[in-house]
């Protein structure tokens, strides 16, 4: 007989409540449990949020815990004002930081399904609404840190007021990318809040902060801006850096900023798992606080509240390291889309893909962008690659960036790591060294908008600082980060207004809102990247010096040579040793200790490409756990990473989105873990592209987007066979 996790929570709490029984009357002590702050965890505020008026002005006084005050018409409409554009309030702060990560992680026009297939107004069942989908409820925000005063992970833990005591369920929403604390309301933040469920988010020690050595200001914890001293324990993040040594700095690298997941100097990314779980134990512990009584301080435990990790790519990540962190059984399931699965071996285990085994899959994050860093500009100018439209899609063109790419296939040429006497042969070579590292032919439309919208250039620079711990002055390979002028590139004061609104427009990397990534070594001084030039070529190829220095960071030779590092070489081989010895320690381990688990992902994902990523990791999970393995894996075509980009002309043609499958996957887990209902089995879902006019596709419907089912039909089944995952075309 099949005992449903609901059952199983029952007979436990049943048994812990006749053990504390038995003990009472045999005169044992007391085995009233107390509710304790996790450890390391501060509380910083508690606030309602009724929901009771909808305003898009800088007057509009009243939020709630989903939109910010601006319900659904809001979110889906201008960015909302402040009463002072340079002295926004901590309450502005928060409504338009809802406000831009929402918007940044989904499609927000109508066309796109903004309205109809998601969004504040369609009810958990999927009826769409007139209502502006204001959640009212309380938020209570507490800081995690490790005892140095540096880590700072912020949670929020929402709990609606349609909490449901007696069916009690959390959702751990891990921050996307290197977003704030709200990075994940769009996507774990709606869907369990239209649930009833308390929805922990935490940014897992990213986050928007942003450190100017300057005037050394910081950001606060709840996004206003102040000095170091001024801020107190409040502060958020300020680079680990004397007075002494930041004024020495600034005489030499002017109006340079830090940003928090970079020069922390605490590689973050090892405790996401941990941060999650740390989130959880928080969501458990206001529960109890909030609905404890004397009698029973401690109603709600993992026992008996369902809990599901879910998330978005770098949130997913953290979803799927608290699985397998979760020593203590906090977790019930877990939903991934697109993560980042940083897989520690390629060894073990395959994959096949529509017959054919895959050669190049398993790789780091650190490793394939750094890799297509180098490659990814030389490679958007090949056929192959080419977009008829001039859009966002087909950036490079757009911008003018054709000779600068045109610069790099030459400079690869003459360091020998590409092959052919013109720039048609040379792009060619550069595609199809990305194809054998691991990209497939669905990414290649894509390597001309992620390399020119800056994916490459700020990923690499960010992550192996990140790994290596080094700190701001260390200018790793020459790089640092800097607001700019748009015309010249040249590093400039950061404006203050930029500065202060930056909790709120920032999504915690060096994208340009405020920080961009700047080449220090630029012949004729430092330029933000787009303008580099390279010291060794003298021209503007997107500074190919610095890529192929990051390069080497991660595997420890120079690319050009292949001769091992030395500390006499740009990198040395103690930096590459503390970037590799970084990146040890941020893989995962496949082991999700049984826990049932969907992983979705796009097909066409270029950012985080489904061979080095999901496909791999539920292949090795497979391996790791056998028939332990509650695993499913989804996978979508005509799917990318950002659904935030499907409104841009050339995306809303080719590419479906995400987040509707995302929300199925949830819906999905939570009927699983309440009743027993069967996980859907790994399947393809063939989706159908909106086509028309690239810029004016027609609006999209349920059929674009077709759900997956709980038994696919034998030509979509993605199986496992001996140690290889099995994927149709």
């Amino acid at each position: 007989m099949k005992v449903h996790l609901q059952d199983k929570r029952a007979l436990k709490v049943a048994m812990t409540a006749l053990a504390g029984a038995v003990l009472a009357a045999c005169g044992g002590g007391s085995s009233t449990p107390t509710n304790n702050l996790p450890t390391g965890v501060t509380q910083v505020s508690a606030t309602v949020y009724p929901a009771t008026t909808v305003g898009t002005g800088a007057t509009a006084a009243t939020q709630d815990l989903l939109t910010g005050g601006i319900g659904k018409t809001g979110l889906g409409g201008a960015t909302p004002a402040y009463a002072d554009s340079a002295n926004p309030t901590a309450a502005e702060l928060r409504r338009n930081a809802l406000y831009s990560n929402y918007r940044g992680i989904l499609d927000p026009s109508v066309g796109g399904g903004y309205g109809t297939l998601y969004g504040p107004n369609v009810t958990a069942a999927g009826a769409v609404t007139t209502s502006e989908g204001l959640i009212p409820g309380r938020e209570y925000v507490a800081v995690l840190d490790d005892g140095s005063g540096r880590k700072r992970t912020v949670i929020a833990v929402q709990v609606p007021d349609s909490f449901n005591q007696a069916s009690p369920c959390v959702v751990l929403g891990a921050s996307s990318g290197s977003r704030g604390v709200y990075g994940a309301i769009g996507t774990a933040g709606e869907w369990g809040l239209k649930k009833g469920c308390a929805v922990a988010l935490t940014d897992a020690g990213k986050g928007v902060g942003l450190y100017n050595l300057m005037d050394d200001t910081v950001h606060k914890i709840d996004g206003t801006r102040a000095t170091r001293t001024a801020a107190g324990a409040l502060n958020f993040f300020a680079a680990n850096i004397t007075d002494a040594a930041r004024t020495a700095y600034n005489a030499l690298f002017p109006n340079r900023l830090a940003l928090k997941q970079v020069h922390s100097q605490q590689n973050p990314e090892k405790d996401w798992g941990n941060d999650t779980l740390a989130a959880g134990r928080y969501a458990l512990f206001v529960l109890n606080d909030r609905y404890g009584t004397v009698d029973n301080p401690v109603p709600f435990t993992p026992e008996n509240t369902i809990v599901i990790a879910g998330s978005a790519s770098n949130g997913g990540a953290a979803s799927l390291g608290a699985a397998e962190q979760d020593s203590g059984g906090l977790i019930d399931g877990v939903v991934a889309s697109e993560p980042v699965t940083e897989m520690p071996t390629a060894s073990g285990y395959g994959i096949q893909f529509g017959g054919a085994a895959v050669t190049g899959y398993g790789k780091t994050l650190a490793d394939y962008t750094t890799y297509g860093n180098i490659y990814q500009p030389c490679a958007a100018l090949a056929a192959g690659a080419a977009m008829s439209e001039v859009s966002i899609f087909n950036y490079i063109p757009l911008v003018g960036m054709t000779a600068r790419a045109t610069a790099r296939c030459d400079g690869l040429a003459a360091k020998g790591l590409v092959s052919g006497a013109d720039t048609a042969t040379r792009s060619l070579d550069a595609l199809n060294k990305l194809r054998a590292f691991g990209w497939t032919p669905d990414n290649d439309p894509m390597h001309n908008a992620h390399y020119a919208l800056g994916n490459g250039p700020i990923l690499s620079a960010m992550y192996p600082v990140s790994y290596g711990r080094f700190p701001v002055e260390a200018n790793v390979c020459n790089t640092s980060f800097a607001a700019v002028n748009v015309a010249t590139g040249v590093p400039v004061a950061v404006s203050s207004t930029a500065l202060a609104q930056s909790f709120a427009t920032a999504n915690g990397t060096a994208n340009g809102t405020p920080a961009t990534v700047v080449y220090n070594d630029s012949v004729g001084g430092a330029k933000a990247w787009q303008f580099a030039i390279s010291p060794s070529t003298g021209v503007a190829d997107f500074g190919l010096d610095n890529a192929l220095c990051q390069r080497a960071l991660v595997t420890g030779t120079d690319p050009v040579s292949g001769t091992a590092l030395t500390a006499a070489t740009t990198p040395t081989k103690a930096q590459s040793d503390a970037v590799r010895a970084g990146i040890a320690e941020v893989v995962l381990n496949g082991n999700l200790r049984g826990k049932p688990t969907i992983i979705v992902s796009g097909r066409s994902d270029a950012l985080v490409p489904v061979n080095h990523n999901a496909r791999a990791y539920a292949a090795y999970n497979k391996v790791v756990e056998g028939a332990d393995s509650k695993l499913r894996y989804i996978e979508v075509t005509n799917g990318q990473h950002f659904d935030a980009f499907l409104p841009f002309s050339g995306f809303d043609t080719r590419f479906v989105p995400l987040h509707p499958y995302f929300n199925q996957a949830m819906d999905a887990m939570y009927a699983h873990l309440k009743s027993g209902t069967a996980l859907p089995a790994s399947q393809v879902v063939h989706t159908t592209p909106r086509g028309g006019t690239p810029g004016a596709a027609p609006a999209i419907t349920a059929s674009n987007v077709p759900p997956f089912v709980a038994a696919p039909v034998a030509a979509n089944q993605i199986g496992f066979a001996g140690t290889s995952l099995s994927v149709p075309n």
